[in-house]
């Protein structure tokens, strides 16, 4: 019997894609014995937006999260997303701080960690995959799938052994967009499969419908692992429901290695929480219908919820459709840039304001001009002529790595941050979100000093 694994990710994408990443610790940890019990081959619990989120709105510390899981998981691989060089920010990192923060993540319960470059340039993962692998760590290489006039078959193997060759232990063709069609995840693992040895995972979202299909012919064309969704947090932009998946690949002949009564337990777990976040109005319903407009302007549910949010807040929601006229547009522009955090966000943006100001490119944003230099690698395609001469003038876009232009990171950055960093994780997620880390680490003293306060009344 062919065996596919089986990746949850309720932990980490699941409630990134429907609820903004804002499911605490303490919603969760009661399960984390039985989800270690389900068979899974992995869990998406971290990276992504997770780190953000714990220090800016759920007031957690992110490595005593990860910790925490990791001491519930005997069984299980934990696994991160990890966005190569911007880690899991939005610019780019040292290469001293790549390396400490990676090193780290596997030293604090880290198993597997999936590493993506929004541009798909490969410089751009090679210092977090030595890393991850000098670490023990698996590494994981994946490629950022999209459509355009650019991006073919070709293009796709070329990444796919380039990341084999680098040391990569496996490879996940990564569909942030839910646009990948069956017929193009048959073909794409088909090919893969005819010129590389490393085991190959599919990523996608529900989005546009099309999810549950794509994995299918996954299965048929050979890839070893598919990530989903407990069903109680899985459709729309989440990934397909892990027990939908779960039946009818076995009925196909596949095992999924999961116990399909501890499925059931887990989902009846989060089924509760599901409703919570909905009564609290941070699980919008609406993310759980299917949006094929995705197919036509390949626009990420998250990103669409960005674009919905930032036009509602200029009282210019009617224009909505504008927006979504002009983003291929700039995309194109740009070189046509896979639709993935950090990238997504640029161009999701610089999209409004061109539509709002009424002017295309009279106001450009500072990370556009950023990119358009060179500082996030090196572009799919060709950039907009017109635009290049617009934002460099004379001066030369950047050819090289732009991270061997950072100077080292971490001790002028600890010498900074001083005594209000408690140990040198602290001083990783300083680096990595100066303002929310020193906003978290006051409300930790706080609340360090009411602990104390009221256990020496208590004693009195």
């Amino acid at each position: 019997m062919k065996k596919i694994a089986i990746t949850e990710t309720v932990l980490r994408d699941a409630n990134q894609s429907l609820m903004a990443t804002r499911l605490p610790l303490d919603e969760f940890k009661a399960i984390l014995d039985d989800i270690d019990k389900a068979g899974y081959h992995s869990v998406e619990c971290w990276g992504g937006a997770t780190f953000d989120s714990c220090l800016r709105y759920l007031g957690e510390d992110p490595w005593e999260r990860l910790r925490t899981i990791k001491s519930h998981m005997k069984n299980t691989k934990l696994q991160m997303l990890l966005r190569g060089q911007n880690l899991l920010g939005y610019h780019h990192y040292s290469d001293d701080m790549v390396r400490r923060f990676v090193r780290a993540a596997v030293e604090n319960g880290m198993d597997i960690i999936r590493i993506f470059d929004a541009l798909n340039d490969l410089r751009n993962i090679k210092t977090a995959v030595e890393a991850c692998l000098e670490a023990g760590g698996h590494a994981q290489g994946a490629i950022c799938y999209t459509l355009s006039p650019i991006h073919n078959l070709e293009m796709y193997i070329g990444l796919g052994k380039e990341i084999e060759k680098m040391g990569c232990q496996s490879l996940c063709i990564k569909d942030m967009a839910g646009i990948m069609s069956p017929k193009e995840c048959f073909d794409l693992v088909s090919a893969l499969k005819k010129e590389i040895n490393s085991p190959i995972y599919v990523h996608t979202h529900q989005t546009t419908g099309l999810g549950f299909m794509t994995y299918l012919k996954a299965a048929e064309a050979g890839a070893d692992g598919i990530d989903c969704a407990i069903s109680a947090f899985a459709g729309g932009t989440s990934q397909p429901a892990t027990e939908t998946m779960v039946y009818t690949l076995n009925q196909m002949g596949f095992d999924c290695g999961v116990n399909q009564k501890m499925l059931k337990k887990i989902n009846d777990f989060f089924i509760p929480e599901e409703r919570k976040f909905i009564d609290k109005g941070v699980f919008d319903p609406t993310v759980l219908g299917i949006k094929s407009d995705v197919l036509v302007y390949q626009i990420p549910g998250g990103m669409l919820s960005n674009l919905m949010a930032q036009l509602k807040a200029q009282g210019a929601l009617d224009r909505l459709d504008e927006v979504l006229e002009e983003t291929p547009k700039v995309r194109a522009d740009l070189g046509y840039p896979p639709l993935v955090t950090p990238l997504s966000q640029m161009v999701g943006v610089q999209a409004t304001v061109n539509v709002l100001v009424g002017e295309r490119y009279k106001n450009i944003g500072k990370e556009i001009k950023a990119y358009i230099r060179g500082e996030y690698g090196k572009a799919p395609g060709e950039i907009n002529s017109e635009l290049m001469k617009k934002v460099l003038g004379d001066e030369q876009p950047i050819t090289g790595r732009f991270a061997e232009t950072i100077e080292p990171e971490f001790e002028k950055a600890k010498a900074e941050i001083g005594d209000k960093a408690k140990n040198d994780l602290d001083v990783l997620s300083y680096i990595c979100f100066p303002e929310q880390a020193l906003k978290f680490f006051e409300e930790r003293e706080l609340k360090k000093a009411l602990v104390c306060k009221y256990t020496i009344e208590e004693v009195k």
